[in-house]
């Protein structure tokens, strides 16, 4: 008779199931997640200089450093700016342009969008196939003094002088967050549409007939049956503007004018492969992690209380 676990027989099948599908990626998500993140947190606390086997524990110096440089905190400030404009801008464009697209066209008969919304959708899309890092190396010739900006703006009689968009601490950031929207809306677009296809098309259809408008259809319909849409966009998004180390590093390598473009993965890079300094810049890196998992956190929980908790969380 075979042995059993907890009242049940423990059959080749059995074992052979959870061996595959439970004790093999456990011990993958173990080996190449987990242990990445322990080796991390010890090197964060060491003097590592990341090409020598010698390291010396020192504790919590590196985070009392980090914090006393002005520069770091100048880097997680723009970091945070990144993960509150970022996601918000370009949800909000996302959402007009996917409400254009499938419920915007007429006001009378079958629900639909523009007339062709099909051509918009493949526009809008083709930035997002394009590489971040060409993308970021295309739009910084573009922002250059003699660059196409420049000379279009000249040429509808706006004289800019050759003015660095990249190169004014006035202008840094708001240039670089149109160029990370410009590249992530059409994602982001099809990703809503995709929701907003799910809706069932006699709910849009009873709205019409009690007089709900395009407006209202979108505020009342369609978002709410959207959120859990809406708060995974807003997450990956700020996972994403949390990073941004390859629209910072095209754009403007150097940090820009007063640091005003500087994100903290971009000054990781300078201080690992720079000054050699591998266990502050695993400092650096913990302390990204913890501010991402917090920022996923503050998302999930504000959804939550503008109640968009699941089926289970409303039992």
């Amino acid at each position: 008779m075979p042995p059993r676990l907890g009242g049940r027989k423990l059959t080749f099948d059995f074992v052979s199931f959870v061996a595959v599908f439970l004790v093999v990626p456990l011990a993958i998500f173990l080996v190449f997640v987990i242990s990445p993140f322990a080796q991390a947190l010890y090197y964060a606390m060491t003097n590592w200089t990341g090409f020598s086997p010698n390291m010396d524990f020192i504790g919590f110096a590196n985070y009392v450093k980090l914090f006393n440089d002005s520069i770091f905190r100048q880097a997680m400030l723009n970091n945070v700016v990144l993960a509150l404009i970022v996601p918000l801008i370009t949800i909000v464009i996302a959402l007009i342009f996917a409400s254009m697209i499938t419920v915007g066209g007429p006001s009378h008969g079958q629900v639909r969008g523009l007339r062709g919304s099909s051509f918009y959708r493949v526009i809008s899309f083709f930035p997002y196939v394009i590489p971040a890092i060409v993308i970021a190396i295309l739009w910084s010739m573009i922002y250059s003094p003699t660059g196409l900006l420049n000379g279009g703006l000249g040429a509808i009689g706006l004289d800019t002088k050759e003015f660095a968009w990249l190169g004014d601490e006035r202008t840094a950031m708001g240039a670089t967050i149109f160029v990370i929207v410009w590249s992530m809306v059409g994602f982001y677009m099809i990703l809503f549409i995709a929701a907003i296809k799910g809706i069932p098309a006699e709910t849009l259809e009873a709205a019409r007939i009690d007089g709900a408008g395009r407006f209202r259809t979108v505020t009342s319909i369609l978002l709410p049956q959207m959120r859990d849409n809406v708060q995974t966009a807003y997450i990956y998004l700020g996972i994403m503007a949390l990073d941004a180390f390859v629209y910072m590093a095209g754009l403007n390598s150097t940090g820009g004018p007063g640091n005003s473009t500087l994100v903290m993965s971009q000054y990781l890079f300078r201080t690992a492969f720079e000054k050699g300094q591998f266990g502050l810049a695993t400092a650096m890196g913990v302390v990204l992690a913890v501010i991402t998992l917090l920022f996923a956190a503050l998302i999930i929980g504000v959804f939550r209380l503008i109640g968009g908790k699941d089926e289970g969380g409303r039992a």
